[in-house]
């Protein structure tokens, strides 16, 4: 869990709430309706996702004196159904053991830590600020609380940090589960340039039993926020490693890296060297997985980047939470890829799809009238059985303009927000990013979420992702598709999307 230039940042005296800069003007055009953001104040990584008993509880890095990146608190909510979500109060605060950084939560079912039977157990990263002005390389260190009461209230272990900083300036962010094999928990550790794994019977003790990753992957950034899980492809079990990266995106700033292979309770063993990411978009960043959900693996990543997070033109909130996703593996010639998808739970959210067949595109299509745009919350999705050239673009009356498509050519699924609104907020804001198209069939279907200031794309199955934020100063109300080259879409499907939150709910 990065800060940005967090060195720096932590060489200089915080600022007091009587000191933060003044709250700009509101901005209710840009709330999200059915992605996760507070209320108001700095938000950034998920933490601590544990489902319990009808409830999925999301933890998150919160500064609640600031809309900047500030001392890291543990904030929380809770939901139903992963769309509506109620705002709880804090969690976990600073203590004398430092800030309260990136962590998981887990339910003891079987005591093994002593705090009581199914307590919630929280695994987190205290960063102690003066020890890092020492230069000891000893300012992080892993540490728990416990609830007994599903969450609500909170108990820090009096015996902490249970795993002390051998001197690595970048110690953090446990992400621990129970193994079966193994019969123990394993903590995945992000470890400066590297993942290293302990295991422990109760929590509390904790032994070193491996280290990956010091010369695979991408490495132009530190690594941190990992995740590791299983998952089945036709009838056998492959363990999937997560590294979020920063910097060193696929389009610049922070990224979410992932690794397939085989985990024996020891030590991770990856099928190949080949860099892989989970979303190629530069709005996806520290995504890891709920614990406790059974054979579902879902995720959950914040929806900025370190490169202008703390820049975002949105108030008196700043950062939202991606789309909660499930992920699954498939196969593409000799390479397995982690495919990722929308909750099924966000179809309640659609009202009755509007589907069109049969539309051909040469050199260009207005779909403004056929889809009746009126909103800025709502699902697109296009199918086509021979892929093409295509260009869709969003754009409103002030001449602003958000471009989504495939490049045949380069085999590349595109967005451009060089001209979707303000963008002059920072330098690394616009641009055109790409993903590279995974599958390898003529066939594709290409889906779109978009909700006020974000899109997210989903092609063919899941294999190629990518999260965008763009900020247009009224929302885009005309729909045009471009091929020049000419496009059958055999079937679009276009559904308008109620909101869950239309503002983050307070208890």
């Amino acid at each position: 869990m990065k800060k940005l230039l967090l060195p720096i940042l932590c060489a200089l005296p915080f600022l007091s709430p009587a000191q933060d800069k003044p709250v700009p003007p509101a901005t209710p055009q840009y709330r999200l309706g059915y992605h996760f953001a507070p209320a108001a104040h700095w938000m950034n990584d998920p933490n601590g996702m544990v489902y319990d008993r009808g409830v999925y509880h999301l933890f998150f890095q919160y500064y609640p004196d600031g809309m900047t990146w500030g001392p890291m608190h543990w904030g929380h909510a809770t939901s139903p159904d992963m769309l509506t979500w109620k705002e709880q109060p804090i969690a976990l605060y600073p203590d004398k053991l430092g800030l309260i950084f990136s962590g998981s939560a887990v339910l003891d079912v079987n005591n093994t830590a002593g705090f009581g039977k199914n307590a919630m157990v929280a695994i987190f990263t205290h960063h102690d600020m003066d020890e890092e002005k020492k230069g000891t390389k000893l300012h992080e260190n892993q540490s728990l609380a416990y609830s007994l009461d599903g969450g609500k209230t909170w108990t820090k272990y009096a015996q902490n940090p249970v795993l002390k900083n051998p001197g690595i300036q970048d110690f953090r962010d446990p992400k621990v589960s129970w193994n079966d094999v193994a019969k123990k928990w394993i903590m995945t550790l992000a470890t400066k340039d590297r993942i290293t794994f302990y295991s422990s019977p109760n929590l509390k003790d904790w032994s070193k039993e491996s280290e990956f990753g010091e010369k695979l992957g991408a490495h132009g950034g530190v690594w941190e926020c990992p995740d590791l899980f299983p998952l089945t492809l036709n009838g056998k079990t492959y363990w999937v490693l997560l590294v979020n990266l920063n910097p060193g995106g696929p389009n610049g700033g922070s990224a979410t890296q992932y690794f397939v292979g085989q985990f024996d309770g020891k030590k991770f063993t990856p099928l190949n060297d080949k860099t892989k990411w989970a979303d190629y978009g530069p709005d996806e960043y520290a995504g890891v997985t709920w614990n406790n959900t059974g054979t579902r693996r879902l995720f959950l990543g914040w929806m900025s980047n370190w490169d202008y997070a703390n820049q975002i033109p949105t108030s008196p909130w700043r950062s939202a939470n991606t789309l909660p996703r499930e992920l699954g593996l498939k196969q593409v010639g000799e390479e397995i890829y982690l495919t990722s998808q929308p909750v099924k739970e966000l179809a309640k959210l659609a009202p009755a799809p509007r589907k069109l067949t049969g539309l051909t595109v040469k050199p260009a299509l207005d779909l403004t009238e056929k889809l009746g745009l009126k909103d800025n919350k709502f699902m697109l999705r296009m199918k086509t059985l021979q892929l093409n050239d295509f260009t869709l673009v969003l754009s409103n009356a002030a001449g602003e303009e958000l471009r989504l498509g495939y490049d045949k050519g380069a085999n590349q699924y595109f967005v451009d927000r060089r001209k979707s609104g303000q963008t002059a907020f920072h330098e690394k804001f616009a641009g055109k990013h790409l993903t590279p198209r995974l599958a390898t069939g003529p066939a594709a279907d290409v889906t779109l979420y978009f909700d006020a200031t974000s899109v997210e794309l989903f092609a063919d199955g899941g294999l190629s992702v990518a999260t965008e934020l763009f900020f247009p100063s009224q929302p885009y109300t005309n729909v045009k598709l471009l091929a020049p080259d000419g496009l059958t879409v055999n079937e679009l499907t276009f559904s308008k999307l109620n909101s869950s939150m239309p503002t983050a709910m307070k208890p």
